[in-house]
């Protein structure tokens, strides 16, 4: 069987050979780049994501990211946003940013705001709370996972009814000060606050998950 195709978003955007190196663990034929043609045409679209979130888009729209983003979702082309990656989704973040905010994605509604807990940034593993149904946690709901962010998204407003309620997105949670969202399932579009890639065992049977549904 012909392995996945898939892009790590080359914008850059802190050390992303440790994302490259776990794909390829789990069977994926990766690519490092921005090339639009090479974006468009992967079976999957991993976007990394560190540190500001405000310089992270700056970044992704230096290389047109936002549109290409875009165009894949428009098609039902997978994508999985990691961290600043998932952020990025949302329609903003409360982040301090010395050049000015830059909006999000908005491929959800929401904002990134700074957890109210005694010590941040939360860093290290904490256990998520996974919905029924869910394709990316499937064999590890249970696990933990490796989380280093200070931001983080408390509210979930994006709730379909009616007829749309079976597509609804899958939520999965974990709590550092308060609840916040770890993981978003929603047709083509992924994404995990946490770092699959420096989560061991349960994070590379994500990766193994997420890459499966390629196929």
């Amino acid at each position: 069987m012909t392995a996945p195709e898939v892009v790590v978003l080359d914008y850059g955007s802190g050390n992303v050979r440790s994302a490259v190196r776990a794909l390829e663990r789990v069977g994926a034929h990766v690519t490092l780049t921005a090339d639009e043609r090479s974006v468009l045409d992967a079976d999957g679209l991993f976007v990394p994501g560190v540190g500001n979130f405000h310089a992270c888009l700056r970044g992704l729209r230096a290389v047109d990211g936002h549109r290409l983003i875009d165009v894949r979702l428009s098609g039902s082309r997978p994508v999985l946003g990691i961290c600043v990656g998932m952020q990025a989704m949302f329609e903003g973040s409360s982040e301090p940013s010395v050049q000015g905010a830059v909006p999000g994605l908005d491929q959800w509604p929401g904002t990134v705001d700074r957890l109210p807990a005694e010590v941040v940034p939360h860093m290290g593993w904490s256990r998520v709370e996974a919905p029924e149904g869910t394709v990316l946690f499937d064999g590890v709901q249970d696990e933990r996972f490796y989380f280093v962010h200070s931001y983080g998204v408390q509210d979930w407003t994006l709730d379909p009814h009616g007829p749309f309620e079976v597509v609804a997105p899958r939520v999965t949670w974990a709590e550092h000060g308060t609840r916040f969202v770890a993981a978003v399932e929603n047709g083509p579009l992924s994404a995990t606050q946490f770092h699959p890639e420096k989560s061991g065992d349960a994070g590379k049977q994500l990766l193994a998950n997420w890459v499966a549904t390629l196929r």
